[in-house]
């Protein structure tokens, strides 16, 4: 899972400089997804085509919305780092495994347990106070208001990504699930893509590096690490791997981009990341 974090800590670096070589966020999205699924596709095809036979068609479509659900998740989040700045648009998206408690208390019957709902109040507060530290600045971010807002927007659609992954991760293999679903959010964000005029041809080859990277590090390596996790334990205790990210991303923020990380700023991240942790800690009811 180590491995997974400091995958996943590398995204919205190659983010930001496939962003500044050109490409739209939506682009950089479908790619992502697309070069992901194009590597996972014919292992899958000559390993998983049983499990795919016995799938049934319910749980086919649970994985096609599933899927939806992902590429929901890197189209919101992508843009977010268009007009915030990395250390707020990391942490907000952090706040994912808030809605993947609430979602599992409703959809699978967890029980929300006291330290749960105490991290909620934790998180939420850490996000507010992230919020306010934004609130008509725009020194080191265009429009923070805006990209924290699609930062939330990207916690809120990861989670019933996870959710839904969680039971088809007890019918399918790891693998049989990624390509599955990866190859889902892949044509849904190529759909979105073509329907708002975009095009997935860049202007500089620099840019398909960057997202090629962002494919197979954080996507191949670090997404579906955590796809392997939500098999093995509840919903919002599989989160607790992404408390890293928010750490590993700002270190990289502030040495290869300059970044500044405002005082405010880190209280709020440390209330965040302080409830999230509290929730995702296992305990006994």
């Amino acid at each position: 899972m180590l491995i997974g974090v400091l995958a996943v800590s590398t995204a919205s670096i190659f983010i930001r400089y496939a962003q500044q070589s050109g490409a739209g966020s939506l682009a950089i999205a479908a790619l992502r997804l697309t070069f992901a699924t194009l590597v996972l596709v014919p292992p899958a095809l000559l390993r998983c085509r049983e499990e795919y036979r016995t799938l049934s068609g319910r749980d086919f479509v649970a994985a096609l919305i599933s899927g939806a659900f992902l590429g929901a998740h890197f189209a919101t989040w992508i843009f977010s780092l268009e007009f915030t700045t990395i250390v707020s648009s990391v942490v907000l998206v952090t706040l994912s495994p808030l809605f993947v408690a609430l979602g599992s208390a409703l959809f699978l019957r967890e029980r929300l347990l006291p330290h749960v709902l105490l991290g909620m109040g934790m998180a939420i507060t850490g996000g507010i106070v992230i919020g306010l530290a934004d609130a008509g600045s725009t020194d080191a971010a265009p429009n923070p208001l805006l990209g924290n807002a699609l930062a939330l927007a990207g916690a809120m659609s990861i989670a019933p990504y996870l959710i839904i992954g969680r039971a088809l991760r007890h019918k399918l293999s790891l693998l049989a699930y990624v390509a599955l679903v990866y190859g889902a959010a892949a044509v849904v964000l190529f759909g979105a893509l073509l329907v708002s005029g975009g095009s997935p041809l860049l202007g500089s080859p620099v840019a398909y590096l960057w997202i090629a990277l962002l494919a197979l590090v954080p996507q191949l390596v670090g997404h579906t690490s955590f796809n392997w996790s939500v098999r093995r334990l509840p919903a919002v205790y599989g989160t607790v791997p992404i408390l890293g990210e928010p750490i590993g991303s700002s270190i990289l923020a502030v040495l290869l981009l300059g970044e500044v990380i405002r005082p405010l700023i880190v209280l709020g991240a440390a209330l965040t990341l302080g409830g999230i942790w509290l929730m995702s800690v296992r305990r006994d009811a």
